[in-house]
C-alpha cells in the first residue's frame, strides 16, 4: 500500500496563486507559515519561477486575445470568425467595461501577479531568506528578477490602461483598500526605480540553466521602453480628444527632457558589455545572401526565418523572450486552406503597403512615394514589378507567392478570397511559419515569442536622437544596420538631416520590423494616429475619392491610419496581366474589405473592468468609457 505524502510547499504555492482572484485579499495559510516558506531558498526560487510562468498569460504572445494576436485588432491583420470572432468584437466596438473577449492579460490578472512579486520582495527581506547553499549569490539574482518582474507587470498594465496604481507594498486587507491611479509619468518613474534595483542585482549574462530569465540588459531595456513611451505624443505634447486623465496637464506639454531620458536609457542597453568585453547584444546575422528557405522560390532568406528559431538569435538579440509560447498547432490554425489551415489572421493591405521597394539607385522607398512608378512599381503587379523589402516575402503569402514549393492562387480553389476558411484580404500570414510542418505530419516544435528584441531599442535610440537634434550619421547607422541585417537597401542619403522624413523612415521601419509582434496596437495610440489632424484629413480625402468604397480603395492610398477600415488586394483575370498562374494571367486590384469602429478617446485604452471599479471605488475609468 502506497502512502500519500503531503507536500506543504506545493500547498502554499497553490494558495498564493489562488489568491490571485483578488489582489487586495490575502488568505491565511494554516499548513505552512510565511516564515517557513521564506526560510528556504528553493521555495523562494519556485515562487520567482512562477512569476515567469505568468508571462504566458499576462504578456501574451501569438495569441494575445486568447485566440488572436493584437494584430487582428489593428491595421496589420484581419481576424476570421472562428472562436466566436473575438477580434471582430473589438473591431466592431462590441467590448465594454463589463465584457471583453480573452483572458489572462487584464487588470485583475496583472495585479494578481504583482501581488506575488510583492510577497517575495517583502518576505525575503522580513525573514532574511538564506542564499542558495550550492551557488552563492543566487538569492540576490532572484531578488533582482523579482524587482524586474514587478516593473514588467506594471508596464503591462500601464500600456493597456494608461494611468494605473503602482503597488509596491503588501496591501492590508483590514486597511484602506482604496488605491488610486497615478499619472503615467509617475508610474514610469517607479518602473524605472524598480528597474534600477534589478540592474544592481542582476548579472549581465544568465547562466544556461537560467536562460531567458531577466538579466541586467532586460531591466535596462524595459527602462528605455517606458522612457520612450513617456516621450511619445500620447504623454508628451499631444492632445487626446475629451481627455479626462488625471495627468492630462503634464501630457499636453512637450518636455524634450523626456526624449533625452529615452535616448540615454536606450544607449545604456546598446553599450552594455559582457564580462569578456564584448557587446552583450548584437543583431543576428546567421546565413548569407545565398541561403533561402526551401520551397520559397528563393524569396525568403533563411536568416529572416531563423531569427525566430535559432537559439543563437535568442542569445544575441533576444533581450526578453516568452519561451514555449505556442506549439506547432498554432501554424495550422493560420495556414491557407489548401494546407489544411483556417487562415485565422490575414494581413491587410494597410500593412503590405508599408514594405518598401528597392529602387534602381540602390535605396529603399515606400511604394507610395512620388518616384515609385517611374522606378518601375506597378500596383497591378505589386510584388514582382519591383523587389520589395525581403521581410515582406517572409511575412506574407500573396497571390503568386511560392509556399511549400507550390504557387499560391487566391483567384480559384480552396484559397480563393472569400472561400470557406480562406482569406478575406487576399493575403495569408507567413511570419513565424516553419515550412516543414503540415497538420498531422508528425512534426512537433515550440515557438518562442520575442517580447523585447534589440531592434526595438535601436529604433528608440534613433528616434530619440532625431527628436533631440542628435547626430544624423548615428541615426542612419541605427536604421541601416537593421535594414542591412534584413538584406534591405539603405535609407536614401537625401533624407539625412530632414527630421520629418527621418521620422517617417523610423516609424515605417518599426512597423515592418515588428509586424505581428503585438507592437502596432500600442504605437498607433502612442502617436495619436487615429485622432491626428494629418490622418483625419487623409480620411476625409479618402471619402471624397469615389462614389463607393471599392473605388475609394483603388483611388486613394496609402490609407488613413484611423483604424476604421481594412483593405485588400484581389487578382483579376486580364490578358495583359503580368502574373501568370496555371496558364492564366492576372492583374491585382485593390478592394475594400470592412469598416471598423474606432472612437476617440474611448478606444485609445482598454477600460477598467466594472468589477474592479466596484472593489476599488477610488479608481477612475479610462477616457470615454
Amino acid at each position: 500500500m502506497k502512502t500519500k505524502i503531503f507536500n506543504p510547499y506545493i500547498f502554499i504555492v497553490i494558495l498564493l496563486l489562488g489568491c490571485k482572484k483578488d489582489f487586495l485579499v490575502r488568505k491565511p495559510d494554516d499548513q505552512m507559515t510565511e516564515a517557513q516558506v521564506f526560510a528556504d531558498y528553493e521555495k523562494v526560487n519556485k515562487l520567482v519561477t512562477d512569476l515567469y510562468s505568468d508571462l504566458h498569460s499576462r504578456a501574451r504572445g501569438l495569441a494575445f486575445l486568447q485566440h488572436f494576436s493584437l494584430s487582428a485588432i489593428t491595421d496589420e491583420c484581419r481576424g476570421s470568425t472562428v472562436e466566436n470572432g473575438q477580434s471582430r468584437t473589438f473591431n466592431t466596438g462590441g467590448w465594454n467595461p463589463s465584457e471583453q473577449p480573452g483572458s489572462g492579460y487584464k487588470w485583475a490578472d496583472i495585479y494578481s501577479t504583482i501581488r506575488i512579486s510583492n510577497l517575495i520582495i517583502s518576505g525575503v527581506r522580513k525573514y532574511s531568506t538564506p542564499d542558495n547553499p550550492l551557488n552563492k549569490g543566487d538569492l540576490d539574482i532572484r531578488r533582482g528578477e523579482t524587482y524586474f518582474m514587478r516593473a514588467w507587470y506594471h508596464y503591462l498594465a500601464a500600456r493597456l490602461y494608461g494611468e494605473v496604481p503602482y503597488i509596491d507594498f503588501i496591501v492590508d486587507p483590514n486597511g484602506d483598500l482604496g488605491i488610486a491611479q497615478e499619472t503615467f509619468h509617475s508610474v514610469v518613474e517607479k518602473i524605472s526605480a524598480d528597474c534600477d534595483s534589478a540592474i544592481a542585482l542582476l548579472p549581465v549574462n544568465q547562466t544556461d540553466p537560467q536562460f531567458a530569465r531577466a538579466e541586467k540588459g532586460t531591466a535596462l531595456a524595459l527602462k528605455a521602453i517606458v522612457r520612450w513611451m513617456a516621450a511619445t505624443p500620447l504623454y508628451n505634447g499631444g492632445i487626446l480628444p475629451n481627455d479626462t486623465r488625471k495627468g492630462k496637464s503634464s501630457y499636453h506639454t512637450r518636455d524634450n527632457k523626456r526624449w533625452e531620458a529615452a535616448r540615454d536609457a536606450a544607449k545604456a542597453v546598446l553599450d552594455l558589455r559582457s564580462e569578456n568585453g564584448q557587446l552583450r547584444y548584437n543583431l543576428y546575422t546567421g546565413y548569407g545572401t545565398n541561403d533561402f528557405v526551401s520551397g520559397s522560390n528563393n524569396k525568403v532568406y533563411s536568416r529572416l526565418f531563423q531569427q525566430f528559431y535559432d537559439f543563437n538569435a535568442f542569445k544575441q538579440e533576444g533581450i526578453f523572450m516568452n519561451m514555449n509560447d505556442k506549439w506547432e498547432a498554432w501554424q495550422g490554425d493560420n495556414y491557407p486552406p489548401s494546407e489544411g489551415g483556417g487562415s485565422r489572421q490575414q494581413p491587410a493591405q494597410e500593412q503590405v503597403d508599408e514594405y518598401e521597394y528597392i529602387a534602381p539607385d540602390g535605396y529603399g522607398y515606400p511604394v507610395y512615394d512620388a518616384r515609385a512608378v517611374a522606378d518601375g512599381y506597378d500596383d497591378a503587379n505589386p510584388y514582382e514589378s519591383v523587389k520589395r523589402d525581403p521581410r515582406f516575402y517572409r511575412d506574407v503569402i500573396y497571390h503568386g507567392s511560392s509556399f511549400r514549393n507550390a504557387v499560391r492562387n487566391t483567384a480559384t480553389g480552396s484559397d480563393k478570397i472569400g472561400a470557406t476558411n480562406s482569406t478575406t484580404t487576399g493575403y495569408f500570414l507567413r511570419k513565424f511559419y516553419r515550412e516543414d510542418y503540415r497538420p498531422g505530419n508528425g512534426v512537433s516544435f515550440q515557438i518562442h515569442y520575442p517580447l523585447i528584441r534589440l531592434p526595438e531599442i535601436m529604433l528608440i535610440y534613433a528616434e530619440a536622437l532625431n527628436e533631440t537634434g542628435g547626430s544624423a550619421d548615428e541615426i542612419f547607422t541605427m536604421l541601416n544596420t537593421i535594414r542591412q541585417r534584413a538584406f534591405m537597401a539603405p535609407v536614401p542619403p537625401a533624407v539625412k538631416g530632414d527630421k520629418d522624413k527621418t521620422n517617417e523612415y523610423i516609424q515605417r521601419e518599426r512597423r515592418v520590423e515588428f509586424f505581428f509582434e503585438n507592437k502596432r496596437w500600442f504605437t498607433a495610440r502612442l502617436y495619436l494616429e487615429p485622432s491626428s489632424t494629418t490622418q483625419l484629413t487623409r480620411e476625409q480625402a479618402w471619402q471624397s475619392a469615389g462614389s463607393d468604397n471599392d473605388t475609394r480603395s483603388r483611388n486613394f492610398w496609402p490609407y488613413p491610419k484611423c483604424q476604421r477600415m481594412v483593405n485588400g488586394m484581389k487578382p483579376v483575370e486580364d490578358p495583359n496581366g503580368k502574373i501568370n498562374i496555371g496558364g492564366k494571367t492576372y492583374r491585382m486590384e485593390r478592394f475594400y474589405v470592412a469598416t471598423w469602429v474606432f472612437v476617440s478617446p474611448t478606444h485609445f485604452f482598454f477600460p477598467v473592468m466594472q468589477d474592479e471599479l466596484i472593489k476599488n471605488p477610488v479608481l477612475q475609468q479610462a477616457p470615454g468609457w
